[in-house]
């Protein structure tokens, strides 16, 4: 991330933290109190971020490489696997992902009279979560596979490549610098899909910091939890555009 957007981040927080406090009546308070509050507000939203960060760490380690795997299906010469791909990735992206976390949870009972057990819930938010993403990320590599120019597929079999070689040492590398952009767009939006897991009662920060709102009666909880979600993506976003920043050489 440009340093100067970095800054520019935190000038803006700065001057939006006392404006915020302000609007609700919280410097009513004294400045004491006040941090008492948010210390004690982030004491009790600790386990509910590392719930968070388990889930968005887990969603990413199996999406990414599955998505993959829906991109070689997708681009398959046999065609019911193109369509039963095709499918996948059309019911996936058009259909809400709190309905497909509901359908992962519920499924195993009403299809198989499996029974639900509480533990159940963080194994439904992965799976919901990585079959949802991996669908989105499948589509961003294909449009990077598809962006490789012709010209080097027959580079590569001039040069007798073998199809693997081929993709491992030429398409891949190109590949993944073409889908740097797209695929931080997702992963930032992961950061904040994961508080839609409260829809099968997993309780991550989002979720308790809606509980210790309405046991306040303020909205200073959910304040210090949009903190935590925009400081975050700056950090995802910092990674990521290093990692792009190294992929330059690939430029022509």
């Amino acid at each position: 991330m440009n340093k100067k957007v970095f800054i520019a981040a935190v000038v803006i927080f700065v001057l939006l933290v006392p404006a915020v406090l302000i609007s609700f009546n919280i410097t009513k308070v004294t400045g004491n109190e006040v941090l008492d509050n948010i210390v004690s507000i982030m004491n009790r939203l600790s386990n509910g971020i590392w719930s968070s960060l388990i889930l968005f760490g887990l969603t990413l380690l199996f999406s990414m490489p599955i998505g993959l795997l829906v991109t070689f299906a997708r681009r398959s010469r046999f065609k019911v696997v193109e369509m039963i791909t095709k499918f996948y990735i059309s019911v996936m992206r058009g259909t809400p992902l709190m309905l497909q976390l509901i359908v992962v949870y519920f499924a195993p009972y009403y299809l198989f009279k499996i029974p639900l057990s509480s533990d159940y819930r963080f194994y439904a938010a992965v799976i919901g979560f990585s079959l949802n993403y991996a669908a989105y990320f499948a589509e961003i590599y294909r449009s990077g596979i598809e962006a490789v120019p012709k010209g080097h597929y027959e580079a590569a079999k001039v040069l007798g490549y073998s199809r693997r070689q081929t993709f491992m040492k030429i398409v891949f590398p190109q590949m993944v610098r073409h889908v740097l952009p797209p695929v931080t767009n997702e992963v930032i939006t992961l950061v904040k899909d994961t508080s839609l897991a409260y829809a099968i009662a997993y309780v991550e920060m989002f979720t308790l910091a809606k509980q210790i709102a309405a046991a306040q009666s303020s909205i200073l909880a959910l304040f210090v939890a949009g903190i935590f979600y925009y400081f975050f993506n700056l950090l995802v976003a910092f990674v990521m555009g290093r990692i792009e920043n190294k992929m330059n050489y690939y430029t022509a």
